[in-house]
């Protein structure tokens, strides 16, 4: 985002892959008893596409504010699924020439054809040493 008004924001993408694993289980991470993609582990690969579609200068991040997500479909172990995020909305309070600060996302994931899950995700950009003072 370095530089980019709000407007230049809308519709930056990024798309990333994974490989579920048996760490990425809902077994393995305590949201089921069963051995395939737990619901944490696709939000946190989602959280990922979204950041991964952000170009945040030094000294900035964003954190999540606001998520939802549909798992539709049971991925195995060994299954790739890829993820993808799109800025669908830029705050257009930030002003010409100004960074937005608030950013929505659409975020779907798909094991081939098969849409695992869809949703969307709202991050905030901060500063991250002012952000961690207020802790």
């Amino acid at each position: 985002m370095t530089g980019n008004d709000s407007t230049e924001l809308l519709g930056r993408s990024a798309t990333r892959e994974f490989v579920v694993s048996g760490d990425d289980t809902a077994e393995a991470v305590g949201s089921g008893s069963l051995p395939v993609l737990g619901t944490p582990v696709l939000l946190a690969w989602c959280e990922a596409a979204t950041c991964a579609a952000l170009d945040l200068p030094d000294g900035s991040t964003s954190v999540g504010t606001r998520v939802s997500l549909e798992h539709l479909a049971a991925s195995p172990v060994g299954a790739t699924v890829t993820v993808s995020a799109t800025v669908t909305y830029a705050d257009p309070s930030a002003g010409s020439g100004r960074r937005a600060r608030l950013l929505r996302f659409t975020v779907e994931a798909r094991m081939g054809e098969v849409l695992v899950g869809s949703g969307e995700i709202t991050r905030v950009v901060v500063d991250a040493e002012r952000f961690l003072s207020r802790l």
